[in-house]
């Protein structure tokens, strides 16, 4: 796998009626998803892949940003790919997830979701008080790199932006209200050791959305960011085979 930090969109065309918008995390950045979002190109699939606004710069940025801006740029995507494909599906890595739980709850003919250690929820005992925090005092240190495989870099802010962080709360309160509209199909991967996000958050979606057709995979050899990690191709394959399925 090549290291080397890639900060930039993608977007590719492909030759099927399949689309597929990839999510980010964050404080990420196209960075961590691009090896699933080209595996998901190499099968003749649309991709589109976006930098999150206030993403791949400075956390600085990320504090002048809104979830409400985050998620324009991936419903974009959505719109981007439906000019041109019969079927379109939302995967997401961490607060990506959160993205594509709301692209299915906002578009009920989304075809179906995969999602990577969804983040829906902060159990932390400080995270009430991020807006009051987000006056004082703009970041904190991150907890980045949370990858069992050893030298990989995910890219990510070497600080959290505190405002940010406040707003990436209030959108997950948004989306745990609506967990019950996502009735699409659902493959979800949640690490077994995951330091940043909580597992509740995997149980707390999986208790809520009311789709038939539900999978879940624990992931034993990956923790957080999970798709640059040991079961990243278990991630790329597994996710190939619940598009087919449902695309056939």
């Amino acid at each position: 796998m090549d290291n080397a930090i890639d900060h930039a969109p993608l977007h590719h065309d492909g030759d099927s009626g399949i689309g597929v918008v990839v999510c980010h995390g964050f404080t990420g950045s196209p960075h961590s998803m691009r090896p699933w979002a080209r595996h998901l190109a190499a099968q003749g699939w649309s991709v589109r892949l976006p930098l999150l606004p206030g993403h791949g710069t400075s956390w600085r940025d990320a504090n002048r940003t809104t979830w409400q801006d985050w998620y324009t740029e991936v419903e974009r995507a959505v719109t981007d790919l439906r000019r041109h494909c019969t079927s379109v599906y939302a995967v997401g890595l961490s607060m990506g997830g959160t993205l594509a739980l709301r692209l299915a709850q906002q578009h009920p003919d989304l075809a179906g979701v995969v999602l990577v250690n969804p983040a829906v929820t902060m159990l932390r005992w400080d995270a009430k008080l991020l807006p009051v925090l987000g006056m004082v005092l703009p970041s904190v240190p991150a907890i980045g790199n949370d990858i069992a495989k050893p030298g990989v870099d995910e890219g990510a802010y070497p600080r959290t932006p505190v405002r940010a962080a406040a707003s990436l709360r209030r959108f997950q309160a948004v989306v745990r209200a609506d967990l019950p509209k996502v009735a699409q199909p659902v493959l979800l991967y949640h690490s077994a050791n995951d330091h940043v996000v909580e597992p509740v958050n995997s149980e707390i979606v999986l208790k809520n959305i009311t789709s038939a057709d539900v999978q879940e995979v624990v992931l034993q050899d990956s923790y957080h960011v999970a798709t640059l990690d040991h079961d990243a191709p278990r991630i790329f394959d597994g996710s190939v085979d619940f598009i087919r399925r449902l695309s056939s």
